[in-house]
């Protein structure tokens, strides 16, 4: 049984490594067995995507820092799982908190320091830029827009679907 359970185990993180199945181990989202879905559609406020982030100064800091696991995306990352809280043209403030065209998005307020006691940075106030996206996680702890900006919807691998997730 317990050879069958790591068999299993096993096959589930070859599966979710390089198919259309990835494992969720960041509290950004429940934990487990996600699958991506393509998207065939604009990306919309409320999506929830994995997205692979764009090899650039701020996400070379943040693999650095520990804020990024290892994986298949540019630069040796994994990709990314956060829900879309703007799209293009929407203006994006940062403050105590991020509000979107004038409303504060819950659970986003700015830390100015990680778990470490470095000093973070916030995304400066600004409108998201054509072909950009701005994400978000509820985790207080979660490194996202906040302090790295817009991305790329090019890096959109597809909706991320929960499979068998749980809530630590």
């Amino acid at each position: 049984m317990l050879s069958a359970g790591a068999l299993l185990s096993f096959a589930l993180f070859i599966g979710g490594a390089a198919g259309p199945l990835r494992i969720n181990m960041t509290p950004s989202e429940p934990l487990g067995l996600w699958r991506v879905v393509a998207l065939d559609r604009s990306t919309a406020v409320g999506d929830v995507v994995f997205i692979c982030p764009p090899e650039n100064g701020a996400m070379r800091e943040a693999r650095k820092r520990g804020y990024l696991r290892s994986g298949l995306c540019p630069g040796g990352v994994a990709p990314l799982i956060k829900t879309v809280i703007a799209v293009a043209g929407q203006q994006v403030a940062s403050g105590a908190s991020v509000s979107v065209d004038g409303r504060v998005v819950p659970s986003s307020g700015l830390a100015q320091r990680d778990g470490k006691g470095r000093s973070l940075s916030p995304f400066p106030s600004g409108v998201v830029p054509q072909g950009q996206v701005f994400l978000h996680s509820s985790f207080a702890g979660s490194y996202d827009s906040r302090y790295f900006g817009p991305l790329p919807v090019s890096g959109i691998l597809g909706l991320a679907q929960e499979v068998l997730t749980y809530a630590p």
